[in-house]
């Protein structure tokens, strides 16, 4: 995502796609090495995540925190600032209301993002609005630093 005023630009978007069958460790290998060619490729300053939610089975909530924590941990090796956002800040913050669905969320990430009336993928969609909220906040952050203060990115 890029920032220039108040315009807002996706600069890549899309999905690691991993199988869902075969060693779980294989396939973290893949998203990690995936991850690591793109932060190689694009140099981003910050890493934004969506933070863990209740109400998935604790079987899916392992693979995810697993998933997740090769993330953290190939995004802090390049040495990343890491923020994380709820899924309902990062609702709140794309269409106004903590409680939009799914429709909601991708219809306002288009908007604000100028990437026509396709539908995205979900996965998609859902990085592109933590993105979004990301940059919310830091432009908010930058309003209610006091003057004099040092910047972050």
């Amino acid at each position: 995502m890029d920032r220039r005023g108040s315009r807002l630009t996706a600069v890549a978007h899309g999905r690691i796609s991993v199988a869902s069958q075969g060693a779980l460790a294989d396939r973290l290998v893949r998203l990690t090495t995936e991850l690591h060619k793109l932060v190689e490729l694009h140099r981003p300053q910050v890493a934004v995540l969506e933070s863990l939610f209740h109400g998935i089975n604790p079987r899916s909530l392992i693979v995810l925190a697993q998933a997740r924590g090769a993330l953290l941990a190939t995004v802090a090796a390049a040495g990343l600032e890491i923020r994380e956002f709820s899924p309902a800040e990062i609702k709140s913050a794309i269409t106004g209301s903590g409680r939009a669905d799914k429709q909601q969320v991708d219809r306002m990430v288009r908007l604000s993002l100028g990437l026509g009336k396709v539908p995205l993928p979900s996965d998609t969609s859902d990085a592109l609005a933590v993105a979004i909220c990301f940059s919310q906040r830091l432009k908010m952050d930058r309003l209610a630093r006091p003057k004099g203060s040092a910047a972050r990115p």
